[in-house]
């Protein structure tokens, strides 16, 4: 197993990486929308918020040389299951046309109180 650092996704906050790659598997863990150069949870709405979970994720995958495009499966933790649609939406035209296996899930707590965090599994493919 190797770890993955993405010098341009925000520093962990814990023990952990920011993913493990595992033969053609690369876990990411969960991003949630801190801004990378502040470190803090940035200002905005559920859709802003969305975008700079996806943001980060991407960061992540590109540090394992891959892209959204080779992400099979995604978990999204929602503060609130009222967010769903709005989130869906900035998802949706992040992964188009890819639809990787989704699972949501209405959380109590995120990390840092976010209102949302996603986490995926992506597969390398042989050239």
């Amino acid at each position: 197993m190797q770890p993955i650092h993405a010098p341009s996704a925000p520093a962990a906050i814990g023990p952990y990486s920011h993913a493990i790659a595992a033969g053609p598997f690369v876990f990411c863990s969960g991003q949630t929308p801190i801004d990378p150069a502040t470190g803090k949870l940035i200002d905005g709405d559920i859709e802003a918020q969305t975008q700079r979970v996806l943001d980060n994720l991407t960061a992540v995958l590109a540090a394992a040389g891959l892209t959204l495009r080779d992400v099979a499966k995604t978990t999204v933790f929602l503060k609130d299951m009222g967010d769903f649609a709005r989130m869906n939406a900035v998802y949706a035209a992040a992964f188009a046309p890819h639809k990787p296996a989704r699972s949501t899930i209405q959380v109590a707590k995120n990390p840092l109180d976010a209102r949302i965090e996603i986490e995926c599994i992506a597969c390398r493919t042989p050239a």
